[in-house]
C-alpha cells in the first residue's frame, strides 16, 4: 500500500518542518528555515532512543509541542473529509480532528524508529515575497533512492502553517480523502469516526 511506504518520510518530514515553521517570524524564507532546522531535529530524533523505540507518549509530546502549533490541522482534516465536512456538526468535526490526529501520531511512533542517516536537500523554490501560499520541495537522502518530500504552506496571522504534504508524488490529504470518502459513503460521518477510533484503539492496544 502506497501510504505505508510514505509514512516513514511523513514522520521525519512533518516533524522537521513543524519546527522550522515556528521560526517564520525571523524573516527567513520558508525553504531556508526548513533546511536549517530540519537537520537539527533529525539529529535530535536519532539521539532519543525512546522515540526510536516507538514510545508513543514521547511522540505525542513531540508532535504536540513541535508540529501541531504550526499545522493548520482543521484545514488538513476538512480537506481530507472533503465535501462531507460541511455536513458534519461541530462535535463531529472536533471528533474527526481528534481521531485523525491520533491516527497520524500513532503512525509516526513506528516510523520514527526508521530514521537513520537521512539528510534533507532543498530544491529551488518558485515564489515571490508577496506570496501567501508556497510549495517547498525537498529530497530526503539516505540509504536507497532519494525520496521526494514537498510541503504546502500558507501564511497566516500566526505565521507559516503546513496544510498538506507530498510524499513519493502523492499528496497526503488527497490520499486520505479517497479512503475517507468510501467510509462516509458506506457508514456516514459517524461511521468514519467509528472506524478511526477503532483503528486507534487497536493500535494503542498493540503498543501496550
Amino acid at each position: 500500500m502506497l501510504l505505508k511506504r510514505m509514512i516513514p518520510w511523513l514522520a521525519a518530514g512533518l516533524l522537521t518542518v513543524g519546527c522550522a515553521v515556528s521560526q517564520a517570524q525571523s524573516g527567513k524564507a520558508p525553504d531556508a528555515l526548513i533546511k536549517e532546522v530540519s537537520t537539527d531535529v533529525l539529529d535530535s530524533v536519532r539521539a532519543d532512543k525512546s522515540i526510536k523505540q516507538g514510545d508513543v507518549t514521547k511522540v505525542i509530546a513531540l508532535v504536540d509541542s513541535k508540529v501541531m502549533p504550526h499545522v493548520d490541522f482543521q484545514r488538513m482534516t476538512a480537506s481530507a473529509v472533503g465535501r462531507y465536512w460541511r455536513q458534519a456538526t461541530p462535535d463531529q468535526q472536533k471528533r474527526l480532528q481528534d481521531e485523525f490526529k491520533i491516527l497520524l501520531v500513532r503512525t509516526y511512533s513506528g516510523a520514527l524508529a526508521q530514521v537513520q542517516d537521512q539528510t534533507v536537500e532543498l530544491k529551488p523554490m518558485r515564489s515571490t515575497p508577496t506570496d501567501t501560499e508556497v510549495v517547498v520541495k525537498t529530497e530526503i537522502k539516505g540509504r536507497g533512492d532519494p525520496v521526494q518530500l514537498d510541503y504546502r504552506l500558507e501564511q497566516t496571522p500566526g505565521g507559516w502553517k503546513i496544510y498538506d504534504v507530498n510524499v513519493l508524488g502523492v499528496w497526503l490529504v488527497e490520499n486520505y480523502r479517497n479512503s475517507f470518502s468510501q467510509e462516509i459513503s458506506s457508514g456516514g460521518i459517524d461511521g468514519l469516526i467509528g472506524k478511526l477510533a477503532a483503528r486507534n484503539k487497536s493500535a494503542g492496544a498493540a503498543k501496550s
